[in-house]
């Protein structure tokens, strides 16, 4: 079995609007592609694998006097508004998964799960959540299209930490949806990661496939 999947990366109200705790700048001018990508993949049965900030107090990242690069300030906290994902990229019957869980629990739930799938984390490297590797695998993921913020942070440990563990899997990236904190090292960021092979695309060409 293989599978494409749509993985979205950290779209939520505190990075995705001005007014979040931890604003990604220019994030809003992405939501449009967002929501085309979403819509698509709900409309073609495109599964999402979507990761979310799930942050309580002593979370290792998280500091008072933050350096934006291992730590910054608090953002996403668990149960406030700015943890929510935006309306655009809403999630359809998501099986969330906690990094807590129980590795029996989350494979048997996995497996009779359909929908989408959201990992939650308390670290901006989404294979922090320990059930996230076993998950593409059980899968059998063999194509991933990865879109959302920031491209400098999340979105470069999801890439990278997909290359560096499954090798085998295409994996291509959004260019005209996603957004870095800083859109300066953009370019370089991007051509780094066509050298070791991921393809970049833009939402009309992932819409016309």
């Amino acid at each position: 079995m293989s599978e494409r999947v749509f993985w979205d990366v950290d779209t939520q109200v505190d990075f995705m609007l001005p007014e979040g705790k931890l604003y990604v700048p220019g994030a809003e001018t992405i939501a449009a592609n967002l929501a085309r990508l979403t819509d698509h993949a709900h409309a073609s049965g495109i599964r999402i694998v979507a990761s979310s900030d799930n942050h309580d107090p002593d979370d290792e990242e998280l500091s008072d006097t933050p350096d934006f690069r291992d730590t910054f300030p608090p953002h996403c906290m668990r149960g406030t508004p700015g943890q929510a994902r935006i309306p655009d990229t809403t999630l359809r019957h998501p099986l969330v998964i906690e990094p807590e869980d129980a590795a029996e629990s989350v494979a048997t739930r996995l497996a009779s799960h359909a929908g989408d799938i959201l990992f939650h984390k308390h670290y901006f490297d989404v294979f922090t959540n320990p059930h996230v590797a076993p998950a593409v695998q059980a899968l059998g993921v063999s194509e991933v299209i990865l879109y959302g913020v920031a491209l400098d942070v999340c979105d470069r440990y999801a890439v990278e930490g997909l290359l560096d563990r499954f090798p085998e899997i295409g994996v291509s990236v959004v260019t005209d949806a996603v957004r870095a904190l800083d859109e300066g090292g953009r370019a370089a960021l991007l051509g780094a990661w066509e050298a070791r092979g991921v393809t970049l695309v833009r939402t009309e060409e992932v819409l016309g496939r």
